[in-house]
């Protein structure tokens, strides 16, 4: 009989790619996986066969998702009140109250004195990768220690490769094509996390390399991209899903620190990833055909990055 496990995922993109091989894990292990978490996870997360209860607005509302999945749970297994079940992977005080006003023993990090709200508490250790992390939640819930993969393996869903190949064909992009995300939310440090030279690298050493160059903007990015990326070809309005197909097929992806970085080295891509400020032994991407890349005394220049993408290129996945 599986285990009904409701987790709350986290809010950005890059935190809910990281904690794939723990959910893979928990899944394997015999726990039915009931994801709540932002409406773009669905699109992420098809792949995997998982589905995500978009997460409720406000409090009131939220608690009441949690009872319904809850109720929901209980039908399934009558063991479900008489263990941890459920995983508050935010580390907010709000995700923990929630679970807690739900009537679920949720495990999570203790952080800023929310261990008080969950069944059970963990030590939050910030010393190693964000993806250990998320998977020693694993070694907790499980009991028992492993390690963690190499690879992610985010899945992506045969309609969403079928929508990324019509799209490519809709504008001519050929094999052997790049992707760039010069974007970036949020900052490390108080520190932008945008590469300065993005723009300048893409209008000279980037167009030496002679490849098709794909930019794929989200929502509130179109007009940097119009502007700084006029030379590339732009894909607007593109899923989670298709942009992770897309990823999929690209020879290369060069990124920011940020979540289409980490999508592409869950799918496999071969990841020039550009960091500047971001601590990499915190939040690299993830995965064994990945270069980071940073500079003195801060940002790698773009003749710098033009090198190391040729190199990955000449030397393949």
């Amino acid at each position: 009989m599986t285990r009904p496990l409701i987790i709350r995922l986290r809010n950005w993109v890059g935190d809910v790619v990281l904690s794939v091989p723990l959910l893979d894990r928990l899944a394997a292990e015999g726990h039915e996986l009931r994801l709540v978490g932002k409406r773009w996870a669905i699109d992420l997360l098809g792949g995997q066969g998982w589905s995500v209860t978009p997460v409720a607005s406000g409090l009131r509302a939220r608690v009441a998702q949690l009872r319904a999945l809850a109720a929901e749970a209980r039908r399934h297994d009558n063991t479900f009140d008489r263990r941890l079940n459920a995983l508050a992977l935010p580390f907010s005080m709000s995700s923990a109250l929630d679970m807690r006003l739900a009537g679920l023993r949720a495990l999570g990090y203790a952080y800023e004195g929310r261990g008080l709200l969950l069944g059970k508490a963990v030590p939050r250790d910030m010393s190693g990768h964000e993806l250990a992390l998320y998977w020693r939640l694993g070694d907790v819930l499980l009991g028992h220690t492993a390690a963690p993969p190499a690879e992610i393996g985010l899945k992506v869903a045969a309609a969403e490769i079928t929508r990324a190949r019509a799209l490519r064909a809709a504008h001519g992009i050929e094999a052997g094509y790049l992707v760039i995300c010069p974007f970036a939310g949020g900052t490390f440090e108080k520190l932008d996390k945008r590469w300065p030279d993005f723009a300048a690298f893409a209008a000279g050493p980037l167009r030496d390399l002679k490849r098709p160059v794909v930019i794929v903007p989200g929502p509130g990015e179109e007009t940097v991209a119009a502007q700084h990326f006029p030379t590339v070809i732009c894909l607007p309005d593109v899923g989670l899903g298709t942009y992770a197909a897309l990823l999929k097929d690209a020879a290369l992806m060069i990124s920011n620190d940020t979540g289409p970085g980490h999508i592409a080295a869950a799918v496999g891509t071969p990841t020039l990833s550009v960091l500047g400020p971001t601590d990499p032994a915190q939040w690299r991407a993830w995965g064994r055909n990945v270069r980071i890349l940073r500079g003195e005394p801060l940002w790698a220049r773009p003749e710098a990055v033009a090198g190391a993408a040729e190199s990955m290129l000449r030397s393949g996945p």
